[in-house]
């Protein structure tokens, strides 16, 4: 069982949640967010110096059984690129292990509780 992390630009949101949804991946928890990466929030020369200034983002938290796992993070790194190649500020894919999940409804506990 694993915990996708995507960090992804709000305007990419629909886009990933539709072609998720085509692989069968239905279940997610979306965040907004606030953050900054390599160019501290800046776009072109000299940002590097500037103050940090935060950007929206979206984090879409998804458990995946382990056969869901490599589709899931290659449709995401597909589908949330910008522009024909991606470019910088586009996102990040984190990938964490989970323990135990335990479905709340139920309590039903391990790889079963993911869906």
């Amino acid at each position: 069982m694993r915990l996708v992390l995507a960090l992804i630009q709000p305007t990419k949101l629909k886009a990933v949640q539709e072609a998720l949804a085509k692989i069968g991946v239905e279940r997610m928890t979306v965040c907004d967010g606030l953050g900054y990466g390599q160019q501290r929030g800046g776009r072109g020369e000299g940002s590097a110096a500037a103050k940090p200034t935060l950007l929206r983002k979206v984090a879409l938290e998804i458990g995946v059984n382990e056969d869901f796992l490599d589709k899931t993070v290659e449709t995401i790194a597909q589908v949330a690129r910008t522009g024909g190649g991606g470019a910088i500020g586009d996102g990040k894919i984190f990938v964490l292990p989970i323990h135990e999940v335990v479905r709340l409804s139920d309590t039903v506990r391990g790889p079963e509780g993911i869906s």
